[in-house]
């Protein structure tokens, strides 16, 4: 039984951000930025409305052709013996023609490109899918990334501490140049894992620019996700009916049963009717036998019916057909490929999402007893039954507790959100990014495609494009500075 997935997946106060003015401060910022701006999506939108235009293109041979042909023939060289002919002559042609039976090419050609249509619109859920969830993970890294500089921070303020102190106490002879030496050297480990954390956070700062177009700005934590499923199967289902991915396969299928019969049609006769007039002006110059008057114009008009029937193509539409048939049977492979795709994704995407929050516990009992196990050892050393070294791995113990768990934290988001863009619940209205920009600001491809699908008109084109996307060049290298937090 399919469980019902709720339509808002990020819940929380957010308050409406302007256009024009959206501040990436929090994840809905981000994501509204990115819808708005990014050029994978922004270039995924203009790749679909070329592909609207597949219709009409089919639609064209349907339709009316007219033709006008003028022509302007001087003869520079007569036959001595033809009195007869012009020196010159204007010529003027117009053809109207319709096609009446194409044995069902037109209509199937126009019935694939707008099952085309529908794949490329699934398509473009998937890419904006996609993009929301290299948001999610570029905004979850910057956090990590954020939390792990500043617990390596700290690290190394509590080991120049010690240091100073061990130092001090070797002066008066409590401990020995070992525990110094011991000292310096974690101190230095500490250092270097400082320079290392500070990279990867440049790295990340560096990374959400180029997904979001902005850099981030003092990040909050992320709502909770809401519509997870509570087992694999309920997952399944929904991604069934949801995946974008699943959806575009099965329709790249239909297309191609209706390529199939525009490759039969190749065999069956193709009739037309058609009218044609003609104007001919000889400019004075026909010439006429003595005492006859010769007009030197004339006009014709013509009218029928123009019926081809193939009889024999040494079997170019029977090769055609069977062409067709075996793209369509690779369809429907492929769909089933993707279908098979979609269900391991989602019940490895679930997994991965059970045992992120699985380990999350566990490092919170891993900090909590590191957290207690160093207190114990400090206590311990103030009598002397603890070393110098014990509490340096004490120190250690602890920071890599920390360390796992922001990174559990981070995974653990992350992966809840990759189950949901499997399942198909993580679009636009999906995340209620409509209740912020309102419906109309939402990317709608059915307008464009409404738009052009009726279009006959030959001069009937559309402004030069222009890139929606923003650019990054201007915006400032990013460093490692933090906000300074209370450290857990």
């Amino acid at each position: 039984m399919k469980r019902p997935v709720l339509r808002a997946l990020l819940t929380g106060a957010a308050m409406a951000i302007p256009l024009g003015a959206v501040q990436a401060d929090d994840l809905r910022g981000a994501l509204i930025n990115a819808y708005q701006t990014n050029p994978d999506l922004q270039a995924a939108r203009a790749n679909q409305r070329a592909n609207d235009e597949n219709v009409p293109i089919a639609r064209a041979s349907a339709l009316p052709s007219l033709q006008a042909t003028s022509n302007y023939t001087e003869f520079v060289k007569q036959t001595a013996n033809n009195f007869l002919a012009p020196s010159r002559v204007v010529s003027n042609d117009l053809q109207l023609s319709l096609p009446i039976f194409a044995g069902g090419s037109v209509k199937n050609s126009i019935r694939a490109a707008k099952t085309r249509v529908i794949a490329g619109q699934a398509d473009l859920r998937g890419v904006e899918s996609g993009v929301f969830s290299q948001v999610v993970a570029a905004y979850m890294d910057v956090i990590r990334d954020e939390a792990i500089v500043g617990l390596n921070r700290n690290n190394v303020s509590v080991l120049e501490v010690n240091l100073r102190a061990t130092s001090d106490r070797f002066e008066i002879g409590d401990v020995t140049r070992t525990d110094v030496a011991q000292s310096n050297s974690r101190l230095a480990l500490a250092r270097g894992d400082l320079r290392t954390a500070e990279a990867n956070l440049v790295a990340s700062r560096e990374r959400y620019i180029q997904i979001v177009g902005a850099p981030p700005v003092d990040l909050q934590p992320p709502p909770p996700l809401a519509g997870l499923p509570s087992n694999p199967d309920d997952a399944v289902d929904v991604a069934v009916d949801a995946n974008p991915d699943l959806a575009a396969a099965r329709e790249r299928s239909k297309a191609a049963g209706y390529d199939v019969k525009v490759a039969g049609a190749g065999r069956l006769p193709r009739i037309s009717v058609f009218t044609a007039g003609n104007y001919t002006n000889y400019l004075g110059s026909l010439g006429s036998p003595a005492g006859v008057p010769t007009a030197q114009s004339q006009t014709t008009a013509q009218a029928g019916v123009q019926a081809s029937i193939p009889l024999f193509q040494g079997g170019l539409p029977a090769a055609r057909e069977r062409q067709a048939q075996a793209r369509e049977g690779a369809a429907l492979e492929q769909e089933i490929g993707v279908e098979r795709q979609v269900v391991a994704t989602v019940r490895a995407a679930f997994t991965n999402w059970k045992a992120a929050n699985d380990v999350i516990a566990m490092n919170q009992t891993a900090v909590d007893a590191a957290a207690l196990s160093l207190e114990g050892v400090r206590a311990e050393n103030t009598v002397g039954n603890r070393t110098i070294l014990n509490i340096l791995d004490a120190e250690q113990e602890l920071l890599r507790a920390q360390v796992q768990l922001v990174a559990a934290r981070r995974n653990a988001y992350v992966a809840g959100f990759n189950l949901l863009a499997a399942m198909g619940k993580a679009q636009a209205k999906d995340l209620s990014l409509d209740a912020e920009l309102g419906n109309a600001a939402l990317y709608d491809p059915n307008v464009n495609y409404e738009r052009v699908r009726g279009k006959i008109w030959d001069w009937a084109h559309d402004p030069a494009p222009k890139a929606q996307s923003t650019r990054t060049v201007d915006s400032p290298a990013q460093d490692a500075t933090i906000r300074e937090q209370p450290m857990p």
